[in-house]
């Protein structure tokens, strides 16, 4: 007998439904929080000055803001072999990528419509 089990994530804030699961760390301690895109695009851009300011360590993936997404690279053609050709046509048509480390859904989804 086959089972399947269906994960549904639900935006701590709203209720509604969530996309993503965001993980950041705060005086040492690690949090996570599911979010629809909207509210992790708040989230991300109340981050970014704070972020780009600050110094990064090294050590676990709580050192800084991360997303995963149920729906995102999941359903993506974009396969993590592909992503320094994400980042370099992300450079090419404006947008701004890290050499290393996540890449945004949005730059993701943009780049999977552009191909």
């Amino acid at each position: 007998m086959a089972q399947k089990t269906q994960v549904i994530l639900t935006d701590d804030l709203d209720g509604s439904e969530a996309t993503q699961t965001i993980t950041f760390a705060y005086q040492g301690t690690s949090y996570e929080i599911d979010l629809s895109d909207e509210h992790a695009a708040s989230i991300e851009e109340s981050f970014a000055e704070w972020i780009s300011n600050a110094r990064k360590t090294t050590g676990g993936r709580s050192a800084g803001v991360s997303a995963r997404s149920s729906a995102g690279r999941a359903s993506s053609g974009t396969k993590r072999g592909d992503l320094d050709a994400v980042r370099a046509w992300a450079r090419d048509n404006g947008h701004q990528v890290s050499d290393r480390g996540r890449v945004s859904n949005k730059i993701l989804e943009a780049y999977d419509a552009a191909h």
